[in-house]
């Protein structure tokens, strides 16, 4: 395993973070979450993400229990906070002082910890002032509660006001969590320059397109039962976009790509985020251990310029690159 340091802090985090949205207390049972959360830990993965919105609380309750009798101090948790939890209340959302504070507490009571080492703002809320947001993070660190805080799908501007923010309080806003592929490239325009700019780093989210990239759906054939694409709690909304035959047949084009370099596929869209010098680190989820084992292989792999540039061949106009598409709710969800 390969490591980086997150933003411009002198923390570090292992280059494949292992995460459990759509997975744990909802995809996956128990036991077997418990095998990928030792599957990461034994391939050298120390960086474990979440949310207290994931199964409604419930995936923390599953992380924390897998990771029980671990050296606090060789980890680094991380969590999130804005949407809905609990009986969804009219304050059980957002990112007010009041749903920041009391989440925070429910995050580490259900985590088994004292601290996290990163709390993330899940989204940007529209109903709360920024200044708000900030200080109520900032207290957070000050509590001792988080060492370090990063954002979620925040565009260019918020994450520069942000950072200004955070800087006047005293607090380090150091990454934020956007979606990144091959196929979903919205950040690269502004939102990582701005990042670089304020010393932040991309943590980044689904970089097998939700299992696209991985080349097991074909154009013109069946959904493979149990796959995500079949998933009714949630799986089959999140990869409908990527499910096309012009996609599906842009993404076939990659495998002999792959098997020149002696790569799954999996392994390939894991290490093209990673040539992203602002990208710290890429989250995978798996549903069953030997997935961690296969897409870790990713870590450390340099992809020479001229298969970037096939890549690009290859995938064409099929990559959406819009950076308005990296938009937060304009109303905090219910």
């Amino acid at each position: 395993m390969e490591f980086r340091y997150l933003g411009q802090s002198g923390l570090k985090i292992s280059e494949i973070t292992y995460g459990n949205w759509l997975t744990h207390a909802s995809q996956v049972e128990n036991d077997v979450a418990t095998q990928c959360v030792r599957a990461a830990l034994d391939a050298g993965i120390s960086t474990f993400d979440t949310a207290d919105a994931y199964a409604n609380t419930g995936a923390e309750t599953v992380l924390g229990a897998a990771l029980a009798g671990e050296r606090r101090e060789s980890l680094e948790i991380f969590t999130k906070v804005y949407w809905p939890t609990g009986p969804a209340g009219h304050n059980d959302t957002g990112l007010s002082r009041k749903h920041v504070l009391e989440s925070i507490d429910g995050s580490l009571t259900r985590l088994g910890t004292d601290y996290v080492d990163l709390y993330q703002a899940h989204r940007y809320d529209y109903e709360t002032p920024l200044e708000e947001t900030m200080q109520a993070f900032a207290d957070v660190v000050r509590q001792g509660k988080a060492l370090y805080i990063g954002v979620s799908e925040w565009n260019a501007e918020q994450i520069r006001a942000g950072h200004d923010l955070a800087k006047q309080l005293g607090v380090q806003l150091i990454s934020n969590q956007p979606q990144y592929s091959m196929l979903w490239r919205v950040i690269e325009q502004e939102v990582v320059p701005a990042s670089k700019q304020h010393g932040l780093s991309q943590i980044v989210w689904s970089p097998v397109a939700q299992g696209v990239l991985t080349g097991k759906y074909k154009p013109g054939a069946e959904l493979p039962a149990g796959s995500r694409a079949t998933d009714e709690k949630g799986g089959a909304n999140t990869i409908k976009r990527f499910l096309t035959d012009e996609v599906l047949t842009g993404v076939a084009s990659l495998e002999p790509i792959a098997a020149d370099l002696g790569l799954s596929m999996a392994q390939l869209a894991i290490a093209w985020v990673l040539q992203n010098d602002n990208v710290a680190s890429a989250i995978i989820g798996a549903s069953r251990p030997e997935q961690v084992a296969d897409n870790v292989k990713a870590a450390g792999v340099t992809l020479p310029a001229e298969v970037m540039a096939s890549i690009d061949e290859a995938l064409g106009d099929l990559a959406e690159r819009d950076p308005a598409k990296t938009v937060s709710p304009a109303e905090r969800p219910a």
